[in-house]
């Protein structure tokens, strides 16, 4: 296991060497690693995001790193999404298995959001007459803005109930070729699952997550020399902890069975739009069941995004979802924002797919 921990401790190390002695000052943002809240896999989506103490597959690297430690087999996922009319683009890839004469498990996990295809303007000014070009269409280059990160997860079982696990995260957030940060911090869960009473914790960020930011000035000389405007500088952020934890319960009654899930998400960021807030810390439930027939068909459905406007007019955004288990495949579906305070940007659709291969291989 010492090994493992070696190799999970060696990206926040390198990111740590290649952090800019010279950035010291921090900003606490608000929504800083939002992006991450899409998580891993589309069953999640149709449970609400209530997943802390549920999850026990490859998708736990994101939603409680401790859950890892039930996977039994090789497990590979993928998932793209699609926010806002398709506006947003999320893809998420993952594999994991279990380490070999241990018990152990270690598992890797991919995340990307971005909008693709914008059309960079800057160069399509003609300075010497100060105004467009004839023909500007000519003259647009396109680029991307997507926030990404790695996940390197190990968890191990403590006895038959109780597991845990750490992830090291590194996020790099790109604004084409204009400025980019890179940021790491550490998750750490805890996770119980008995017969039919399930809990578990996240600590997210445990550590703060650090993103220290660079502004490529040559790129954007542009807006200096041409529109008169000031170059922006990269100002380094400071994304403060949040406390996830969840409980469960299993209803088993002839061939279905049902999972009930709560989650509370902790955040001390000053969020405000909250149905609840205590000072900074705004509280944020999801609740989620699952109905499972003979372990191969799943229908599901959830409660998130519980907010509040100015006006004091309450909302809460509905979500559903479904799964079909074939053999060694998993396929779910999950559908949002039909309802609620993000109805009007446009529907959510995730769907994702997973594969448990069979680790016999490998001696534990």
């Amino acid at each position: 296991m010492k090994r493992f921990l070696h190799i999970l401790f060696i990206p926040l190390f390198t990111a740590w060497l290649i952090t800019p002695a010279s950035a010291q000052d921090f900003e606490s943002v608000t929504y800083g690693g939002d992006f991450l809240s899409v998580g891993g896999g589309a069953r999640a989506l149709g449970m609400g995001g209530a997943q802390t103490s549920f999850v026990q597959d490859i998708t736990s690297g994101y939603w409680n790193p401790a859950g890892l430690a039930r996977m039994e087999n090789l497990e590979l996922a993928y998932m793209h999404s699609q926010r806002f009319a398709g506006i947003v683009n999320y893809d998420y890839g993952a594999i994991g298995l279990p380490v070999p004469n241990s018990d152990g498990v270690v598992g890797v996990s991919f995340f990307r959001q971005g909008i693709d295809g914008i059309k960079n303007t800057l160069d399509a000014w003609d300075p010497e007459h100060n105004r467009p070009y004839s023909q500007p269409a000519e003259h647009f280059t396109e680029f991307s803005a997507a926030d990404m990160a790695l996940f390197i997860t190990y968890a191990s079982a403590l006895n038959e109930y109780i597991s845990w696990g750490t992830s090291a995260k590194i996020l790099n957030s790109r604004l084409g070729p204009f400025a980019d940060a890179w940021g790491y911090s550490l998750d750490l869960g805890i996770q119980y699952q008995g017969p039919e009473y399930f809990f578990g914790i996240n600590l997210m960020d445990i550590t703060t997550m650090m993103k220290f930011w660079s502004v490529n000035a040559e790129n954007l000389q542009q807006l200096a020399d041409v529109f008169d405007d000031e170059i922006p500088e990269g100002q380094n952020e400071r994304i403060r902890p949040t406390v996830k934890f969840g409980f469960g319960r299993i209803f088993s009654f002839s061939d279905f069975e049902l999972a009930a899930a709560l989650d509370t998400d902790l955040r001390f960021e000053g969020r405000q739009t909250y149905f609840f807030n205590v000072g900074n810390m705004s509280i944020e439930p999801h609740l989620g069941l699952e109905l499972g027939y003979q372990d191969l068909v799943f229908l599901r459905g959830g409660l998130t995004d519980f907010h509040t406007d100015p006006d004091g007019n309450y909302f809460v955004s509905p979500t559903i979802g479904a799964g079909l288990k074939v053999g060694s495949i998993f396929l779910d579906y999950g559908f949002s924002s039909f309802a609620g305070i993000a109805s009007d940007l446009g529907f959510t659709h995730r769907i994702s797919l997973k594969v448990s291969l069979d680790s016999g291989f490998i001696d534990r």
